[in-house]
């Protein structure tokens, strides 16, 4: 007998079934007779009676007989239910392919049914949307979310929305993939990665998978190209990893000191700029436990630079590297010299002296920012990027599965894109979902945030 609590199993449960889904769509035959059996057993329950129905009649784009050119009359019609959610309600839209035929030859006229997100699932794409934000945004893991669509009357298995997820997952690889494309086409990049645990297979445990995030923003430096996040799931930590990740990408990466950026900034092709933040959170640590003197010293002289980034962000990239020159370049030098004069001063086993050394240790990579105004004095936007899953972490076991992982990264990438344009990522991914089954190929980067951000704002104004 499995020693898992409730929450663990729920989990595993959606994973699988999503990963299955995802999985069976991507090969040549879209369902297995099973899948395909299911979705006709599903089919014999009506959709709730007690919730608003929108009828959309569908008619042929043929106004006369396509074989003789005689007049057309009514036949009968198809009639196909979906489930939509819109903000705050659930509705049903009722689908009717009205059928003509011709008066002269009985030719038959029907417009073709419309394409769906899931082949033949009944869920619309704001259902679809409202479930992706809801577990990877909201943090509402499935079996959560079938309990709270349970009190408005709509029974919604979470076998069914894992299957939704799978199929989503694979609808969606080309927009990701474009996202990627955009984010490593950067000069600048910030770079971070964090924990996840996920179920390993068979033993009933869990294993330290991790999370990396990689963020264009050069806002705030005037620059008007579209801010992108993109994530990527690892099973594990090894340096070969952001190696991969980064192996196209030339430029400034502004990341952690973590040991496995190493080979990439070998050769010059990547150089390293390291974060203010990082050498400040051991100080404040050290003052919040000790109120310690030094502790406060290097906080004030921290905060005088940060107060300097305040004043000249948005300004021009020239007009950032001339300020840093001439006042954050000197309060630097000031920095250093201190660190240097009070490290021998402590023990070599202190935190102070830990903190000191780390500074230190890098301050090459942390005076760069000082010669380039397209960097930042930090990696702050990296970690803004990573608070949506930290904080989902929080609320549930984050990942069932490695491709559980995998496809949380993709969710995570097009809703940080999406908050990254100032896009509500619903809205963004409800209208994603209404047209990538249709979309060409070619065109995907049509589907990014910034190229819907003026229709999803006008749909918005119209709304209001």
């Amino acid at each position: 007998m499995s020693n898992w609590p409730r929450e663990t199993l729920e989990l595993k449960l959606d994973e699988l079934v999503a990963s299955r889904v995802q999985q069976t769509a991507a090969s040549p035959v879209s369902l297995t007779a099973s899948t395909a059996n299911q979705e006709r057993r599903r089919a014999r329950h009506p959709l709730p009676a007690h919730l608003p129905r929108e009828t959309r009649k569908i008619l042929p784009k043929q106004e006369a007989c396509p074989d003789c050119s005689g007049a057309l009359k009514f036949l009968g019609e198809d009639v196909s239910e979906t489930l939509e959610y819109v903000p705050e309600h659930f509705k049903v839209i009722r689908q009717v392919r009205v059928k003509l035929a011709c008066a002269r030859c009985d030719k038959i006229v029907q417009a073709e049914a419309p394409s769906r997100p899931i082949e033949r699932g009944i869920a619309g794409p704001g259902l679809l949307a409202h479930v992706l934000v809801s577990k990877y945004a909201d943090h509402l893991p499935l079996y959560r979310q079938a309990e709270i669509y349970a009190r408005e009357g709509v029974e919604l298995d979470r076998s069914t929305m894992a299957e939704w997820i799978g199929g989503c997952s694979r609808l969606l690889e080309p927009l990701v993939e474009a996202l990627r494309r955009h984010v490593m086409s950067a000069e600048k990049l910030h770079a971070d990665d964090t924990p996840v645990p996920v179920l390993a297979p068979g033993n009933g445990r869990t294993k330290t998978g991790r999370l990396w995030t990689y963020v264009r923003d050069d806002r705030p430096w005037g620059d008007k190209t579209p801010p992108a996040v993109w994530f990527v799931y690892t099973p594990d930590r090894k340096g070969e990893h952001p190696q991969a990740h980064l192996r196209k990408f030339t430029g400034t990466l502004q990341a952690d000191a973590y040991a496995g950026y190493g080979q990439v900034y070998e050769g010059g092709r990547v150089k390293e700029a390291a974060c203010m933040s990082h050498v400040r959170r051991p100080f404040y640590d050290l003052y919040e436990a000790h109120k310690s003197a030094v502790a406060k010293e290097a906080l004030e002289r921290i905060a005088a630079l940060y107060a300097i980034e305040e004043e000249i962000r948005g300004r021009s990239a020239e007009e950032r590297r001339a300020v840093r020159t001439e006042r954050s370049k000197p309060l630097l030098e000031s920095l250093k010299q201190w660190m240097e004069e009070t490290l021998g001063k402590l023990s070599r086993k202190s935190d102070t002296t830990k903190a000191i050394r780390y500074a230190l240790g890098r301050w090459d990579a942390l005076m760069r920012f000082c010669d380039d105004g397209h960097l930042e004095i930090d990696n702050n936007a990296a970690e803004r990027s990573l608070r949506a899953v930290v904080l989902g972490r929080k609320n549930y076991l984050f990942a069932g599965s490695d491709v559980g992982g995998e496809r949380a990264a993709a969710i995570y990438s097009l809703i940080g894109a999406a908050k990254l344009n100032g896009l509500n990522p619903e809205a963004y991914l409800r209208e994603v979902l209404s047209r990538i089954a249709d979309h060409p190929i070619n065109r995907i980067e049509e589907l990014l945030p910034w190229n819907l951000a003026a229709e999803l704002a006008g749909n918005s104004s119209r709304a209001a």
